[in-house]
């Protein structure tokens, strides 16, 4: 199952996905964690290992992965112009992978200098590794995404299984998520809604399929830059997520 979590700028994506990501290891599950949020520079940290070497620079980097990119449309896209061919976890190659309690980490790329680009090489990228990477039984793909929904105009999500609307309590953050999971049916995924950060008084206000509650450990993880705890929370928003469906 190859999953994607989404949502506005500091909702929790990255927290969501390293729980996720921690339950489904501590199930005896091979996951992989795909960092696609070329901004972010902590989902490393919640998962306890350092920030892996940009994966893109295995496709030649930005220059070579426009290159690739502009073959592709000239050949509309045929499968031979394809910028990666079909790979399995065991094949991922290991100087991109950072690994700690069986879960490995790879990020796409990061803008690192002033004036390197935007980040659409990035966003090429992640489409093309989600619809090469074929799965196992018992093997998970998390994707923590970059803010917003530009990886929705991308296609990005034509190479997932599951899409995780993470909303916060503020009206910006509902929205965002509504938009998302409405996107996301429209496109034939399944859709699970996760509010995050929530107390007694929030909770109430928020229409969610499942409920993470404002945790006083995972913001000092958080804070310090250290691997986050696994809740119990993450039990039930893991079950959900296996078990859910496709709702128009």
């Amino acid at each position: 199952m190859k999953i994607l979590v989404c949502g506005k700028g500091g909702c929790g994506k990255s927290v969501i996905s390293a729980l996720i990501a921690k339950e489904l290891a501590g199930r005896g599950k091979k996951v992989l964690v795909v960092d696609a949020d070329e901004s972010n520079f902590g989902i490393h940290r919640n998962l306890g290992v350092k920030q892996p070497k940009d994966f893109m620079e295995w496709l030649g980097g930005k220059s070579g992965v426009r290159e690739k990119l502009f073959k592709a449309i000239q050949s509309e896209w045929k499968e031979e112009a394809r910028m990666l061919d079909e790979l399995s976890l065991d094949e991922l190659p290991e100087e991109f992978v950072e690994r700690n309690d069986g879960i490995a980490v790879i990020a796409i790329g990061k803008i690192h200098e002033f004036g390197e680009g935007c980040a659409c090489p990035m966003g090429v990228v992640t489409r093309e590794f989600l619809q090469a990477l074929r799965l196992e039984d018992d093997e998970f793909v998390v994707v923590d995404t970059d803010a917003g929904i530009e990886h929705f105009g991308r296609s990005v999500e034509a190479g997932c299984d599951v899409i995780v609307a993470i909303v916060e309590p503020s009206y910006e953050s509902i929205k965002l998520a509504e938009k998302i999971a409405d996107m996301g049916r429209k496109l034939g995924k399944r859709v699970t809604t996760v509010a995050n950060k929530v107390n007694d008084e929030t909770k109430g206000l928020i229409n969610a399929d499942a409920y993470v509650p404002l945790s006083k450990e995972i913001y000092q993880a958080c804070f310090l830059g250290e691997e986050v705890p696994l809740i119990e929370e993450a039990k039930e928003l893991v079950n959900l997520i296996a078990n859910s469906e496709v709702r128009r």
